[in-house]
């Protein structure tokens, strides 16, 4: 541990998405895929639309008999298919979505017609679109629709529904166990002591788990004793794909998780981070099982969950995750002394859209980012942003 060099948060990344092994894949409804990893492309089954469709309620007919006397042949509702073909002086009322009868070229609306006879119309508008989406102008029968790696959305669901694959193949879930350790933790419903504080971070971390869409497992409290690390970094570690813990990781007299990782069989990869908060996050593999350990602070557990531990989740999962990193305006000077790590600091945005920066007493301080928008990155080696300049801000 104390010969592991420091790196930055970029380099950690780079390491641990060079270790990450892509779960294997299964198939599920596609009613129970949101927030799946898609693992094949789909591509479309039909056209879309499969047939000339009338974009609103209106009368289909020739374009050149525009203005024209009509004698309506039907009423074509959404669903069922034309019985006439349009000749010249004829149109039928068509409704939004139905397929246009053969012989037509135009619809023009509802809204710019008039009866001039019992079943005749005619056009009153001066002039019209063809208001008729043609065979296949959004897709045509096999065009890539969702490609693999993709986190379906509703939106990509939607997709699916429509190119009729209802079972599609996505990456199984990575199993995560999560535990705290620290003598001083209580359970949220437990009285507190002088000396004890309650357990936010093993909760906190269960929900960002469980908000990637990963299968989590809470172990509870971990004293600080080595036996007590060891007996619980190994049942997790046996039973999970990753584990993550939150505390104990650092090079106090009561630190045992790096020595428990190593008597497990575990190869650390790295233990420090050019960044803060998060300074002494941990990575280490034994064949394919991992363990994330992050700093017992609140906030350190997670900011490092949002800028390591999800990505990693993910990429087990084939998924590249991405967040926005928006240029926003800052709204007053800030100054730091140290500035020999990457530092992300809680914002929020005022009525002018600038980033304010929220009073923040250090790591420990989880509620300063009960109504953050996101953080600011500093880089390292800056020590000075001055009010109007741009800083880079990821969304929380």
């Amino acid at each position: 541990m104390e010969n592991q060099p420091i790196i930055s948060l970029a380099e950690a990344i780079d390491i641990a998405f060079g270790k990450a092994k892509t779960k294997s894949t299964e198939k599920v409804n596609f009613k129970e895929a949101t927030g799946r990893i898609l693992a094949k492309n789909v591509f479309s089954d039909i056209d879309m639309p499969p047939f000339n469709k009338s974009a609103m309620d209106g009368y289909a007919c020739k374009r050149e008999d525009l203005g024209k006397e009509l004698n309506v042949l039907e009423v074509i509702p959404a669903g069922k298919s034309p019985v006439h073909k349009i000749e010249s002086g004829q149109c039928s009322k068509i409704m939004t979505g139905a397929q246009v009868p053969e012989g037509s070229d135009t619809v023009f609306m509802v809204e710019h017609s008039e009866e001039t006879t019992k079943g005749k119309v005619r056009f009153t508008g001066t002039k019209t679109s063809s208001n008729i989406c043609i065979t296949g102008e959004d897709l045509q029968k096999g065009d890539l629709v969702l490609s693999a790696g993709t986190l379906l959305k509703p939106q990509h669901i939607a997709m699916l529904a429509a190119v009729g694959c209802t079972f599609p193949e996505v990456y199984e879930k990575p199993s995560v166990g999560i535990i705290s350790t620290g003598s001083e933790l209580v359970e949220p419903g437990t009285p507190v002591s002088s000396s004890q504080i309650r357990n936010s971070n093993g909760h906190q971390l269960a929900t960002q788990v469980e908000e990637c869409n990963c299968t989590c497992n809470y172990y509870g409290i971990v004293k600080d004793d080595r036996n007590s690390t060891f007996d619980a970094i190994k049942e997790a570690t046996d039973e999970n794909d990753v584990t993550i813990i939150s505390g104990g990781v650092s090079v106090g007299d009561f630190d045992y998780v790096p020595l428990v990782i190593n008597e497990l069989g575990f190869d650390i990869l790295f233990s420090k981070l050019t960044v803060k908060p998060g300074k002494h996050t941990t990575f280490a593999i034994k064949n394919d099982k991992y363990i994330i350990g992050l700093p017992g602070n609140p906030v350190s557990s997670f900011i490092q969950f949002e800028l390591f531990a999800k990505p990693f989740l993910f990429k087990l999962m084939g998924h590249d995750f991405k967040t926005a990193n928006l240029s926003i305006t800052l709204a007053s000077d800030y100054k730091r002394r140290k500035t020999d790590r990457e530092e992300f600091i809680p914002i929020t945005i005022n009525k002018n859209n600038e980033a304010e920066t929220i009073q923040y007493n250090g790591s420990a301080h989880i509620h300063a980012y009960h109504e953050a928008f996101g953080v600011m990155n500093i880089p390292k080696g800056v020590g000075l942003i001055k009010k109007g300049e741009t800083v880079n801000v990821r969304p929380l």
